[in-house]
C-alpha cells in the first residue's frame, strides 16, 4: 500500500480546505487511517484518525468541531475536511496507516505518505 496526500495550499484565516489521501495497493480497506501534522520547528503531532469502516473517528482537542475525517473505501481515499482554519493550523500534513485500532502516536503507524503543506494566512 502506498499513500499519496494532496489538497494543501494557502488559505486565509477562517477558510476551509479538504485534504485527500489516496491509497494504492491491496488491504487499504482493512487499515486504520490517520492524519498528522508538523509545524515549522515543532514535532509531528496527531490530528485525526478513522477506523477501517468509518464507524469510529477520533480528533485531537485542538481541531474538534473544525476538522472532520472521513473515508471512501470505494475510492481508496481518506479525507480531512478542515474548516475555520487558524494560523496555528499551518503545517505539513501527513496521512498514515496502521492495523488494528485507532492510535494517536506516530510510532504506531507503519505506513506514511508524503506531506502536503497547508498555510493559513492572517
Amino acid at each position: 500500500v502506498q499513500l499519496q496526500a494532496s489538497g494543501g495550499g494557502l488559505v486565509q484565516v477562517g477558510g476551509s480546505l479538504r485534504l485527500s489521501c489516496a491509497a494504492s495497493g491491496r488491504t487499504y480497506t482493512n487499515r486504520v487511517m490517520g492524519w498528522f501534522r508538523q509545524a515549522p520547528g515543532k514535532e509531528r503531532e496527531f490530528v485525526a484518525a478513522i477506523t477501517w469502516n468509518g464507524g469510529s473517528t477520533y480528533n485531537t482537542d485542538s481541531v474538534k468541531g473544525r476538522f472532520t475525517i472521513s473515508r471512501d473505501n470505494a475510492k481508496n481515499t481518506v479525507y480531512l475536511q478542515m474548516n475555520s482554519l487558524k494560523p496555528e493550523d499551518t503545517a505539513v500534513y501527513y496521512c498514515a496507516a496502521r492495523w488494528n485500532g485507532i492510535a494517536t502516536t506516530q510510532s504506531e503507524y507503519d505506513l506514511w505518505g508524503q506531506g502536503t503543506l497547508v498555510t493559513v494566512s492572517s
